[in-house]
């Protein structure tokens, strides 16, 4: 049974509204860092500690009361001045924010929290008497005494701790922290079946904590139910809400003037004027629909910097653990984006973060014989471009180098020494999204095992984005990651076989254009066409369906999945529609990823491209002479 019978809904107000404070508070001490004589950082960290202090005392739940009143006295003496801001003060700080988080994790659980470690306690008692103790007593992480038993689709916690503990070893060549640079890291015991709580994933890794804990271990199933309930909580602007209820109104006064011109109509009234009042009546409500659809599609979209307020922090951390000096600047904060693809974008965003850190940036000497600046700068961002969102991640690091990503594939047996000859820059760029793949040479508890690449890839997938690398050697690396506005409503491509309409994610068509028989040429038993000096396969639509063909396809549809390209041929196009998805949650056939209805009321099938390229192997081409013969 819950501790906080009754007060369910005060518990997730406070939980909503500490969570963003302590997100402020981690960003403003990533600041008082880099400026620790400002003054103003301190008093508004103090007043985020205090008012998360007031809500946990209103909920009774003193150990973290305990917790944040410790930590307020050190901010309370470092503000008058009576203490200095040192890094080993910050170090405490940290851990203590660390902690906090923590406790918030146990009460959505609808727990009161254990007590802080005392390892952690003791540091902050005499970090405030004005020692200059770092928690260099605290124990490392402990396994939890319960057995964990992992639940469907959730790895084994237990055999992922096994394989980790025994590596301390940080990639990059920088020496693992010291225990004093370490916060406390023990938790309490973990009941069976649930992974451990986490919050901060990579400030848990940059500290030496169990790989486990990293998002790439963390399957999305795995989230507790208090977790998916908070998810599906959504802040709303009054104003927007304001117009959503103006256009309602409009709208029921135009049904009303249309029943009254329906009734004249049925009572023999056709004149011009009636039927011309008709047509005026239809078109306001055509256009009221419309602003409705976009005014409640806005009531979907937040600000990303809410997504953006928690990476500086983890930045920050995991730089310090591989003894590196990084900036993470963030812009574009304001660029509103649809919640739930806030909610997807988390660990990809982390997982981005963490390589440009441990991989993309050097350490100190590195950076001084390439002669750049020791303080590396690592930049979000944020903006819209028509109907997409586009995320950039970018470092000014070390870069790749496209011939050392092509010979570590050939040597993990990824790609074939045909595959290698043939593959540019960009494609030698996008092997670092292969399963397994990976240039670290010492698997570590930051990186090394060759899985986190692949899930970012993988999961922007699934919001029907792209993922782009731009890299220089020497110079830097910038990730692109193109994402339609909102999940809602997809812009997609109708196309035809036979009689029978699909529609294709129009975020992957380049264009349309007609299939010439004497353009086509075999080559490797696979028909493909040259299309401005790339050679580009032809992937029959009827072939990935497995569906009989009747006749020789007319166009072919330039697609662009993932790094490759090809022609989708096909009989017909309909043209362009906003399809809004209906998902098929008790029965999806392997290559759909929806249903959609058209203006005529005909339902179309959403295909999943990738699924059917993943799905057709290798016969996703067919010989030219297959594809031109009679059906």
């Amino acid at each position: 049974m819950s501790d906080f019978a009754g007060m369910e809904d005060l518990l997730q107000d406070f939980l909503v509204e500490a969570g963003d404070l302590l997100s402020g508070v981690d960003n403003k001490l990533v600041d008082l860092e880099r400026s620790p004589e400002d003054r103003g950082l301190l008093n508004d960290i103090f007043r985020g500690f205090h008012t998360i202090k007031g809500g946990a005392g209103f909920l009774n739940a003193t150990e973290l009361v305990t917790l944040c009143h410790l930590t307020e006295s050190l901010f309370d003496k470092l503000r008058n001045g009576e203490l200095g801001v040192t890094p080993e003060r910050m170090d405490v700080i940290l851990a203590a924010t660390a902690a906090v988080r923590d406790m918030f994790g146990e009460l959505e659980r609808g727990v009161q929290p254990p007590p802080a470690e005392p390892a952690l306690l003791n540091s902050l008692r005499v970090a405030v008497s004005g020692g200059a103790a770092a928690p260099t007593d605290a124990a490392p992480m402990a396994k939890p005494a319960a057995a964990s038993v992992p639940r469907p689709g959730e790895p084994d916690w237990d055999a992922l701790y096994a394989a980790v503990t025994g590596s301390t070893v940080v990639s990059g060549g920088a020496a693992p922290p010291s225990p004093a640079a370490a916060p406390p890291a023990a938790r309490p015991p973990v009941p069976a079946a649930e992974p451990p709580v986490n919050s901060d994933p990579i400030v848990r890794a940059a500290f030496g904590r169990r790989e486990s804990d990293l998002p790439v271990a963390s399957a999305p199933t795995g989230r507790r139910d208090s977790e998916r309930q908070r998810d599906n909580s959504i802040r709303v602007d009054t104003a927007r809400l304001d117009q959503v209820l103006n256009l309602s109104g409009e709208i029921g006064l135009t049904k009303n003037r249309l029943n009254a011109l329906r009734s004249d109509i049925l009572s023999g009234r056709t004149d011009a004027e009636t039927l011309h009042a008709l047509d005026i009546a239809v078109s306001q409500l055509d256009l009221l629909v419309s602003d409705l659809q976009n005014a409640v599609m806005k009531t979907r979209m937040q600000p990303i910097g809410r997504l953006f307020q928690k990476y500086p922090r983890i930045a920050r951390d995991l730089a310090r653990s591989l003894g590196k000096d990084v900036e993470l600047q963030l812009v574009g904060e304001d660029t509103e984006i649809d919640k739930t693809m806030i909610e997807d974008l988390s660990d990809p965003i982390i997982h981005l973060i963490r390589n440009a850190v441990d991989h993309g940036v050097e350490d100190a000497a590195g950076r001084a014989a390439a002669g750049k600046p020791a303080k590396s700068v690592l930049r979000l961002e944020a903006r819209q471009e028509g109907d997409h969102i586009v995320i950039l991640v970018a470092d000014d690091g070390r870069g790749m180098d496209a011939e050392r990503l092509r010979a570590k594939a050939l040597a993990k047996g990824l790609i074939s020494d045909e595959e290698a000859s043939t593959m540019d820059d960009r494609q030698s760029y996008n092997l670092i999204f292969l399963p397994g793949f990976s240039m670290a040479e010492k698997v570590s508890d930051v990186s090394g095992r060759g899985v986190g690449m692949d899930v970012v890839r993988t999961n922007i997938q699934k919001l029907n984005g792209t993922i782009e690398i731009r890299s220089q050697l020497g110079k830097g690396t910038t990730l692109v990651i193109n994402l339609p506005l909102t999940l809602a409503i997809l812009p997609v491509l109708l196309v035809r076989l036979g009689e029978q309409p699909f529609a294709v994610p129009l975020s992957m068509v380049r264009e349309i254009l007609p299939i010439d028989p004497g353009s086509i040429q075999d080559v490797g038993g696979k028909a493909t066409m040259v299309v401005r000096g790339e050679v580009l396969p032809i992937a029959p639509l009827s072939t990935l369906l497995g569906w009989p063909r009747e006749r020789v396809p007319q166009y072919g549809v330039l697609m662009q999945a993932a790094e490759w390209s090809f022609i989708l041929a096909i009989d017909s196009f309909a043209g362009r529609e906003d399809a809004v998805i209906k998902s098929l949650d008790d029965f999806r056939p392997k290559g759909v990823a929806g249903v959609t209805t058209l203006s005529n009321g005909q339902i179309v099938l959403i295909l999943d491209m990738k699924e059917l390229l993943e799905g057709a192997g290798d016969r996703r081409g067919v010989s030219r002479e297959a594809l031109l013969a009679p059906a």
